[in-house]
C-alpha cells in the first residue's frame, strides 16, 4: 500500500477589523475553524489573526470567511515591499484615530449640556427638555452610528456582540424619552425632573432618560479612545524595534561610496557606518574601531568595543569612530528581524486563562440579551412602573460588557513581551511564559553559558621582588605574538587589553617546542613561556596548586632563565554567573550543572557558583536522559544551553532557554532566548514571567468580578444606565492600565562582588 500524502500546513497572518470585544474574537475563531483543517488564534489587542491551514486552502478564502462573519480582513503586505505596507497601515491607523477623536469631540460638545441640565435641577429652565432632545438626537444617531451598524451587521449573521448591547441601550433610552416627551406629559414647558443615581418611578409625568441616551455613547467612545491609546502603548517596544531598521545605507565599492535603499543591500557588500549612525544590517567589521551601543537591540547596557573581525548587529548605534562593515546577513536573516518576529509571534498567542475567557464571552452576550428581556418582562409583570422596567433593562444591556475579558491577556502579553525584548529576553509565546513561571529546576550548560566559552587569562601571579606583573605580562604577550596556540592567543589578547597604552614589542629568535611552549628574544631578554616544572618559588608553587584546583591551565614565564610569573588560563566564569545562580536559588529554582567537559573543571565551576548537583562528561543523549529523569521525578525542568549538543535537551525540557550567542540549532529548539548572552537575564525572565501571569490573573479577576457584581445590581434596578456606561468603560481602562504597569517593570540589580 502506498503511504497517504502528508498534508502541508502553512501559517497566514490576517489583519481583522471591526472587533470590539471578546465575543467578536470568539466568533472569528469559530468561523475560521469551520473550514477543513483550519485553526486560528485571534488577538483583540493587536487586531490580528494567526491562521494555520492546509496549503490547498488559499488565504483569500480565509479573508472571505472573516468577512462573511461580519468583519473586515486583509492579508499582510507583500514581502518585497514591506515599507509601503507599513506606511499604509500607519496612515490608515492614524486616519481612523483622527475620525474617532473627532466623533468623540462632537459627542462631548453635544452631550455635556444634556448631562448637566439633567443632573442639576436648579439649572432646568423653561422647555429645557426640548433643547436636550435636540442635542441628544445627533448623539443617539450619528455618534452611535458605528454601534448601530455593527449591531445590524451582527444581526444579519445571527450573532450579538458588545455593540449590540450598546446600540439597544441607546435606542431604548432615546425611544423612551421621545415617548415621554410627545405622549407621556414630559414635554410640558414647565416640567422639572429631579436627578438620582438610582432609578425610581415617577409620580407625575414620565421621566426622560436623555442623559442615558447621550451618556452611554459618550462614555463608551471615550473609554474606547483611551483604551486604544493605552493599547497602542503596550506595543511601543515592538514598534521601537521596527524603527531600528535603517532606510538607506552607504555602500563602498572601488574606493567610492553610493547610497542604496537598505532593501538592495546584499551579503558581502561593504558599507560605511559613521559616528551616530545605526548599523544597517548584521556584519563583520573590516576596518576601523569604535564602541557600539546595543541597548535597544540586545539589552546590553554598556557600549561594546569592536574592531576588525568583530561581529556587529543591525540596529546598533555607532558611538565612536568610522567603521567599514561587510554584510553577513540581510533581510529576514538578521538578528533584529528574528527578534521582531519572535516578539510578534509571542503577542499573537493566548494563555490558557484567556481561552477560558474567550469561551465565556462567546455565550455571554446572548445570555445578557436574554437577561435584559427577562428583567423587562419581570418588572412589567410585577406591576412596576414601565419607565423603571425600561431603565433596569437598559442598565443590564449597557453594563454587561465582555470587552475587559478580551483585553485581559493580550494587553499584558504585549507589554511583557515588549519589555522583555528591551531587556534582552525573547519569549516564544504565552505558553512559554506560563512554563517559565512554574519551573523549579534549571539544568545549566557550562561552556558558553556559565563560562565565557573561550580561553581567557584568569589570574597572573608575579614573584615578589621580581620584574613585576605588568612588565612580565608585556614580555610574555610579545613572545606569544608568534604563536597560533589558543593559550598563546589568550595571553596576547589579555596583554593588549590590560596594557593598551603600551604596544607589545617585536620578538626575535622565536621558537616553539611542541607540547612544551615558546621562547624568543624581546628587548634583548630571553623570554620563555612554557609548562611549569617542579622547581618553582613558593609564591608560584602556591599559585600552581590553586590553578590545578580550579582546573585552569598554568603557564610559567621565565626571563633570562629566572621564573618571574605564573599565568592561569581557562574558560573563565562569566561575570554575572554567580549572581544569576544565587538569584535562581532565591526564586526557589534548583540549579543543576550538566556539561560535556571533564569532571575537574566542572566541579571547579560548580564550587565557585555554589551548585551542588554536577553531571560531567555528558553526551547530548545523556543530557536529554537527565532531563527526562528529572521530569519523571515530578520536577518542572528548564534547560539553558548554547550549542548543538544542547538542542535535544532543550527540546525535551518543559522549557528550553538558549543563549543569544549560541547556535541556530539551540535557539531554534528553545522557548526563551537570552539575546545578550547574559545568564543573569535568566532570573529577570523568571521574575518577569511571574509578574506577567500575576497581572493576567488580576485582570481576569477584575473582568469576571465586575460583571458578577454590576449585572445583578442592574437587574434589581440599583444602577442608572449612565452610571452603568461609565462603569463599563472604566472596567476596560483598569485592565489596560494594569497591564501597562509591566512596561515600567525593572529587574533588581544586585551589585555584590562576583565570586
Amino acid at each position: 500500500m502506498s503511504a497517504e500524502p502528508v498534508a502541508v500546513v502553512v501559517t497566514t497572518d490576517l489583519t481583522v477589523g471591526g472587533m470590539t470585544c471578546a465575543a467578536c474574537v470568539n466568533r472569528v475563531e469559530k468561523k475560521l475553524a469551520k473550514l477543513d483543517g483550519v485553526t486560528a488564534t485571534v488577538n483583540l489587542a493587536t487586531g490580528r489573526a494567526r491562521v494555520s491551514h492546509p496549503a490547498h486552502v488559499p488565504p483569500e478564502e480565509l479573508v472571505a470567511t472573516v468577512e462573511k462573519a461580519g468583519y473586515t480582513a486583509a492579508l499582510p503586505a507583500p514581502p518585497e515591499r514591506p515599507e509601503s505596507g507599513n506606511e499604509d497601515g500607519d496612515e490608515s491607523e492614524s486616519e481612523g484615530a483622527r475620525q474617532e477623536r473627532e466623533r468623540l469631540t462632537v459627542t462631548a460638545l453635544l452631550a455635556v449640556p444634556v448631562l448637566v441640565l439633567s443632573m442639576v435641577p436648579a439649572w432646568q429652565f423653561r422647555n429645557w427638555q426640548w433643547l436636550c432632545f435636540v442635542l441628544a438626537a445627533p448623539v443617539a444617531v450619528w455618534s452611535s452610528w458605528p454601534f448601530h451598524v455593527r449591531a445590524l451587521r451582527g444581526l444579519r449573521h445571527s450573532t450579538a456582540t458588545m455593540d449590540t448591547l450598546v446600540s439597544l441601550g441607546v435606542a431604548a433610552s432615546f425611544s423612551w424619552s421621545a415617548y415621554a416627551l410627545f405622549l407621556g406629559g414630559a414635554g410640558d414647558p414647565g416640567m422639572r425632573m429631579p436627578f438620582s443615581l438610582l432609578p425610581s418611578a415617577s409620580e407625575g409625568p414620565a421621566h426622560i432618560y436623555l442623559e442615558a441616551a447621550v451618556g452611554v455613547p459618550l462614555f463608551v467612545l471615550a473609554g474606547r479612545f483611551l483604551e486604544a491609546r493605552a493599547r497602542h502603548g503596550t506595543g511601543a517596544a515592538l514598534r521601537s524595534l521596527a524603527q531600528l531598521a535603517t532606510k538607506e545605507v552607504s555602500v563602498r565599492e572601488g574606493g567610492s561610496e553610493r547610497l542604496l535603499p537598505v532593501e538592495q543591500l546584499r551579503t558581502g557588500h561593504v558599507f560605511v557606518v559613521r559616528p551616530g549612525e545605526r548599523v544597517a544590517t548584521d556584519g563583520e567589521v573590516t576596518e576601523g574601531s569604535s564602541a557600539v551601543d546595543l541597548s535597544l537591540v540586545t539589552g546590553e547596557s554598556e557600549p561594546v568595543e569592536v574592531g576588525p573581525g568583530s561581529a556587529v548587529v543591525g540596529g546598533a548605534v555607532n558611538a565612536g569612530g568610522l567603521l567599514l562593515v561587510r554584510a553577513t546577513a540581510v533581510g529576514a536573516d538578521t538578528q533584529l528581524a528574528r527578534i521582531t518576529k519572535l516578539v510578534t509571534e509571542a503577542q499573537a498567542g493566548k494563555a490558557r486563562a484567556q481561552r477560558l475567557a474567550d469561551a465565556v464571552a462567546g455565550v455571554f452576550v446572548p445570555v445578557v440579551l436574554a437577561l435584559a428581556v427577562t428583567v423587562l418582562g419581570f418588572w412589567l409583570g410585577a406591576g412596576a412602573d414601565p419607565q423603571a422596567a425600561v431603565t433596569a433593562c437598559v442598565a443590564v444591556l449597557v453594563v454587561a460588557c465582555p470587552c475587559a475579558l478580551g483585553l485581559a491577556t493580550p494587553t499584558a502579553l504585549m507589554a511583557a513581551t515588549g519589555r522583555g525584548a528591551q531587556l534582552g529576553v525573547l519569549v516564544a509565546g504565552p505558553q512559554a511564559l506560563e512554563s517559565l513561571q512554574h519551573i523549579d529546576t534549571v539544568v545549566l550548560d557550562k561552556t558558553g553559558t556559565l563560562t565565557s566559552g573561550h580561553m581567557s587569562v584568569a589570574r597572573v601571579t608575579a614573584v615578589p621582588g621580581g620584574l613585576g606583573r605588568e612588565a612580565v605580562l608585556r614580555l610574555a604577550g610579545a613572545v606569544e605574538q608568534g604563536s597560533e596556540h589558543p593559550l598563546g592567543r589568550a595571553i596576547v589578547s589579555y596583554a593588549q587589553r590590560t596594557l593598551p597604552e603600551r604596544p607589545l614589542p617585536d620578538v626575535g629568535e622565536f621558537g616553539a617546542e611542541a607540547g612544551r611552549g615558546v621562547r624568543g628574544r624581546v628587548e634583548g631578554r630571553l623570554v620563555e613561556v612554557l609548562a611549569p616544572d617542579d622547581e618553582l618559588p613558593a609564591a608560584l608553587a602556591d599559585a600552581l596548586q590553586m590553578a590545578e584546583a580550579a582546573a585552569y591551565t598554568p603557564v610559567l614565564v621565565r626571563v633570562d632563565g629566572v621564573p618571574e610569573a605564573l599565568i592561569e588560563i581557562g574558560d573563565v566564569v562569566r561575570p554575572g554567573s554567580y549572581r544569576a545562580v544565587d538569584r535562581l536559588r532565591r526564586l526557589g529554582v534548583r540549579p543543576v550543572l550538566a556539561t560535556g567537559d571533564r569532571e575537574a573543571p566542572a566541579l571547579a565551576v560548580a564550587s565557585a557558583l555554589g551548585i551542588e548537583e554536577v553531571h560531567a562528561r555528558c553526551t547530548p543523549e545523556e543530557k536529554a536522559a537527565l532531563v527526562r529523569e528529572l521530569r519523571e521525578d515530578g520536577r518542572r525542568v528548564a534547560v539553558v544551553g548554547d550549542g548543538v549538543n544542547d538542542a535535544a535537551a532543550l527540546a525535551g525540557a518543559d522549557l528550553g532557554i538558549a543563549m543569544g550567542g549560541g547556535t541556530d540549532a539551540a535557539i531554534g529548539a528553545a522557548d526563551v532566548t537570552l539575546v545578550r548572552g547574559d545568564i543573569e537575564a535568566l532570573g529577570d525572565a523568571v521574575r518577569l514571567a511571574r509578574r506577567t501571569l500575576g497581572t493576567i490573573r488580576v485582570n481576569l479577576l477584575w473582568a469576571f468580578g465586575y460583571n458578577a457584581v454590576t449585572v445583578p445590581l442592574a437587574m434589581v434596578g440599583l444602577l442608572d444606565p449612565m452610571v452603568a456606561a461609565a462603569a463599563m468603560s472604566v472596567s476596560s481602562l483598569l485592565v489596560v492600565g494594569n497591564s501597562l504597569r509591566l512596561r515600567a517593570w525593572q529587574p533588581t540589580r544586585t551589585r555584590s562582588r562576583t565570586r
